[in-house]
């Protein structure tokens, strides 16, 4: 028996905070993930997986136990830039990426590794750029993987909550020059312009629009430089189920007197039921250990997005970790709700060993369910 196991076949404690502890030494800020994905590929392979890293740099990691179920796993290596020193204090592990989205990530590694009896396949994937307005990592994976059966996406929900749904992204810049001209003269200046730009924008979606309503749009003023002659802003727009982007986008352009106003990134929100097979599974995972699940949506957005818009299978997104510490300065986690996480989806994972595998690109016996929402 590997000394990362139990007797029963389950990752042991201290090899997973172990696990934990090795990747937030490993800085992995965005674009800067290739050192992390190879320790991961070593360490999944030492745990029994087929591992390897993509094209894009996504470590992947394949179990094959039959002929069941694909399920797959996916949380991202990247973080944030800064510098958290990883230490353990109090019971918590300290470090940038132990809530978002390490922690959830070896979470899935240790879980799924423990999975003796899961009669099919289990793909457990590390992605790259999540925390950049593109996603790359994220859409590779679904433009050159099968569909699986089900898809648990890792980020930080806390323990005992699942995460049915994120709303969408609209991501903006406007850009506008204006000629050399003196302060005092009235004429608009491009900074100026850059300002009205922004208030247009937020006068657009009205005086209900904010980020703490899941069915409401909300803005960002992500970044503004600006002088007399040229200014550039960045603005991101959270968007609900059902918003209208090329609507929106076509009326706030008719708003702008001048300059260029062009679409970076959109990804459309999603959400799935309460029924669906993968939030099930992983409510009974809480549920075994006596707590009472809390079903959540977010108003932020993540790769369950991106692979909604393509994917419409049972889906969900858990993970340990307080998710109002990401990227904060003092980002933790309580390492017995780490080990908490890792066993409630040792029993979703136990869960999905029965969902139909798919036929022709649809769960067998299954009514279709919608995903990505516009």
């Amino acid at each position: 028996m590997n000394w990362a196991f139990t007797s029963s076949g389950t990752v042991t404690e201290t090899y997973a905070a172990g696990l934990l502890r090795n990747m937030l030494e490993i800085p992995s800020s965005s674009y800067q993930e290739r050192a992390l994905a190879d320790y991961l590929a070593e360490a999944m392979s030492d745990l029994g997986f087929e591992a390897h890293i993509d094209g894009v740099g996504n470590v992947i990691g394949v179990i094959e136990r039959g002929a069941g179920p694909t399920l797959m796993l996916l949380g991202h290596m990247d973080t944030v830039p800064g510098h958290v020193p990883v230490r353990s204090e109090d019971g918590c592990l300290y470090g940038r990426g132990a809530v978002d989205a390490k922690g959830p990530l070896a979470a899935m590694i240790c879980a799924a590794a423990g999975a003796v009896d899961f009669p099919g396949r289990i793909v457990v994937i590390g992605v790259v750029e999540e925390e950049t307005p593109q996603s790359r990592g994220a859409m590779a994976i679904r433009a050159t993987h099968d569909r699986p059966d089900a898809l648990i996406i890792g980020e930080p929900s806390g323990w005992s909550s699942v995460v049915l749904g994120y709303k969408g992204k609209l991501d903006l810049r406007y850009t506008v020059k204006c000629p050399a001209t003196h302060p005092s003269n009235p004429v608009p200046k491009a900074s100026e312009l850059a300002v009205a730009c922004w208030h247009a924008l937020v006068e657009l979606l009205g005086p209900d629009a904010g980020h703490g309503v899941f069915d409401q749009p909300g803005a960002t003023l992500c970044r503004l430089n600006g002088d007399l002659t040229t200014a550039t802003a960045d603005l991101s727009v959270r968007i609900p189920p059902e918003f209208d982007v090329d609507g929106f986008v076509r009326e706030l352009r008719e708003r702008l007197p001048t300059g260029d106003l062009d679409v970076l990134n959109s990804v459309a929100a999603c959400r799935v039921g309460r029924a669906d097979p993968a939030v099930r599974a992983l409510v009974s995972g809480i549920r075994r250990l006596h707590a009472q699940p809390r079903l959540v949506v977010k108003t932020a957005t993540s790769d369950m997005n991106t692979l909604a818009e393509a994917w419409d299978i049972p889906m969900a997104t858990y993970g340990p970790g307080d998710s109002s510490l990401d990227h904060a300065d003092d980002e933790h986690i309580v390492l017995s709700d780490y080990q908490r996480g890792i066993d409630v989806l040792t029993t979703a994972i136990s869960e999905l060993a029965h969902l139909p595998v798919r036929r022709d690109g649809r769960v067998a016996d299954a009514p279709p369910r919608v995903r990505s929402l516009r």
